[in-house]
């Protein structure tokens, strides 16, 4: 279902259906890139709701300038990231030495990737490469973007991307 300008309006004024309609057209997407960020199906079921609650009740700031859905999925992302950092997680700040990132892209060329099988790996990687390895690929954010929202250097940002995708490749071919 297409969210209309008059469906963002109708959910500004307090509709409920307007509310219902935006909730069906947008969670099953913005579910997708907290459950990858944060692992837990529970808690990001938890995040969902905490996301569209923090939408709707923030609906009067969204400009029809940008999509619904990516300002949704940035509420969604930016919880999910709250919650992790909330367990302190242990970044590596290693500095990347000598990677060569052609080399790497090289040794993909002989997996066969699908989707669902990707997204089963990328479960079994330890936290800070399954975040930085989402936020990257499937959010499209910048190492300088990650490096931010996670306060970790860009190069650790970088380094944990790519030892993410050595370990990815690892369970791909296992």
């Amino acid at each position: 279902m297409e969210i209309t300008p008059q469906i963002i309006e109708q959910c500004k004024v307090g509709n409920q259906q307007a509310y219902s309609q935006i909730y069906e057209s947008c969670a099953r997407g913005v579910f997708s890139s907290i459950v990858r960020i944060v692992k837990n199906k529970e808690e990001a079921e938890d995040l969902l709701q905490e996301t569209f609650i923090s939408a709707f009740q923030n609906i009067s700031k969204f400009r029809l300038e940008s999509s619904l859905f990516g300002w949704i999925k940035k509420i969604g992302i930016n919880k999910s990231l709250n919650s992790i950092k909330k367990r302190k997680l242990d970044w590596s700040e290693r500095e990347i030495e000598n990677i060569s990132i052609v080399e790497e892209d090289e040794q993909w060329e002989n997996i066969e990737l699908e989707v669902s099988k990707v997204i089963d790996k990328m479960s079994l990687l330890p936290e800070g490469y399954r975040v930085v390895i989402s936020l990257f690929l499937f959010e499209g954010y910048s190492h300088k973007e990650i490096s931010e929202q996670l306060q970790i250097s860009e190069s650790t940002s970088k380094s944990q991307y790519v030892r993410g995708k050595k370990k990815l490749r690892e369970l791909l071919l296992n």
